[in-house]
């Protein structure tokens, strides 16, 4: 590393640069706080050692000024007149750590070890970053669809506050993506982000999982554990897929929407919680309430601030920016040349219902981009799903296709879409029995 050592006295400085130096550090001197601050500005360092007293300048206000010029460095105080309020002071005013006067070489070549590892971790944090950049597409939350930029408006506007956010939307639209989006924009962006995923676990491992649990609780209690709600304090608890959440457990979290409270397993203490509340689903709640299978007053306690996201085939106008984006990533990540699509394949990526949504498009832009020979994704590049014909032409309105292959690619669609034979058959506008014809005749049975 490179070191500044910055102290009116000579000795001092002698002292410290050959212990800098000793450790394998080079190390540079500045007798004065304006020759400090010029070398800050001048010079690239790791770390600077500062005396409190800096001749007639107060090392306080010195550090003040090297932090603006480098925020990223490192500063520790000398001092001859250690004590508890100056070192508080020193750290608040973002000081690493804090050295009283006299000290020894020891004492130097400790805090650089310890500045040296929190270099190493904050280098491993960046690497991690850049390969976690290169695993997950460039964030697009923006929509060409009023409804849509309506409630993306709504989410944004919200995650300025504490409010409880409901979001709902099929699966696959991005609920995940926002709820991590509003926790970046809240006031409580720099506190963790945790996510439960209410279908993964049985009734008895998600109330552990979420409330935690003590000691000899139950069976396989080993040991105390704290759980999601007590993991997420001072941030965002993303509660995700909340509609299949077991009725035994809506109690519990209702009262932690209430009042702020909850115990944990075994335990009959209440333990208050500083948690904001974000919830996802893909299920009808009122609807599900309407059953008896979800509380009504959850429901309400839930639906604060409800914002609905659409499925990608109510976004036709966003579909090509974001396959286009799905794209370049992708192409990047597999390091190849694909950076259009052929006219044929728009229209058929526009054309198709995308039951599967983002997660679907996704999916078909890196098989194709795997599968393309070139440096354009043609329609043989697709798969059979969006309505490629056998010699690779996308069945689509307008194009050279007969009455009957529309028809087939419809009801496809029709299928792919609809939850029952019976909503199929609605939509379509013909009875069940007719649709179980067609399905045979096409092989869909």
């Amino acid at each position: 590393m490179r070191v500044l050592i910055a102290d009116d006295e000579p000795a001092i400085r002698k002292t410290t640069r050959i212990a800098v130096e000793t450790s394998g550090h080079t190390a540079l001197e500045a007798h004065n706080a304006s020759r400090a601050v010029k070398a800050v500005e001048d010079e690239a360092f790791d770390a600077v050692f500062l005396d409190l007293m800096l001749g007639s300048d107060d090392g306080l206000d010195v550090l003040g000024r090297l932090l603006k010029v480098r925020p990223s460095l490192a500063v520790v105080m000398f001092t001859a007149y250690a004590n508890i309020a100056t070192a508080v002071e020193a750290m608040r005013r973002g000081a690493f750590d804090f050295i009283p006067k006299p000290f020894t070489p020891d004492q130097i070549r400790a805090v650089l070890g310890k500045i040296g590892k929190t270099r190493a971790l904050e280098q491993r944090v960046q690497a991690l970053e850049s390969d976690l950049a290169l695993e997950s597409p460039p964030l697009d939350l923006e929509s060409e669809e009023p409804v849509m930029q309506r409630a993306l408006q709504i989410a944004f506007k919200a995650a300025e506050t504490q409010a409880t956010i409901l979001i709902t939307g099929p699966s696959g639209t991005g609920k995940t993506v926002l709820a991590r989006e509003i926790h970046r924009r809240s006031s409580r962006r720099d506190g963790p982000f945790v996510t439960v995923n209410c279908p993964s676990l049985s009734k008895e491992l998600l109330e552990s999982g979420l409330f935690g649990h003590v000691k000899g609780s139950f069976t396989g209690a080993v040991v105390d554990t704290v759980g999601k709600v007590s993991a997420a304090e001072g941030g965002t608890l993303f509660l995700d897929e909340i509609g299949e959440m077991p009725l035994e457990i809506q109690p519990k979290l209702l009262r932690l929407l209430q009042e702020r409270e909850y115990e944990r397993i075994g335990e009959a203490r209440p333990r208050k919680a500083d948690v904001r509340v974000i919830a996802a689903t893909n299920r009808n709640l009122a609807a599900e309430v309407k059953t008896g299978r979800f509380r009504e007053d959850l429901f309400y306690r839930l639906n604060v601030i409800p914002v609905s996201l659409l499925g990608l085939r109510e976004r036709a106008a966003d579909v090509r920016r974001l396959a286009e984006s799905y794209l370049r990533f992708l192409a990047a990540r597999a390091g190849k040349k694909a950076a259009a699509f052929s006219s044929e394949v728009l229209a058929a990526l526009t054309a198709y219902a995308w039951p599967g949504n983002m997660r679907e498009l996704r999916n078909v832009i890196e098989r194709a981009v795997i599968l393309a020979p070139g440096d354009t994704i043609e329609a043989s590049d697709l798969p059979e799903e969006l309505g490629m014909r056998s010699d690779g032409h996308a069945v689509v309105l307008g194009g050279k296709v007969t009455i009957e292959q529309l028809e087939a690619e419809h009801i496809r669609r029709i299928l792919g879409v609809s939850h029952s034979l019976d909503e199929a058959a609605r939509t379509l506008g013909i009875d069940p029995a007719t649709l179980y014809r067609k399905r045979q005749k096409l092989g869909l049975v």
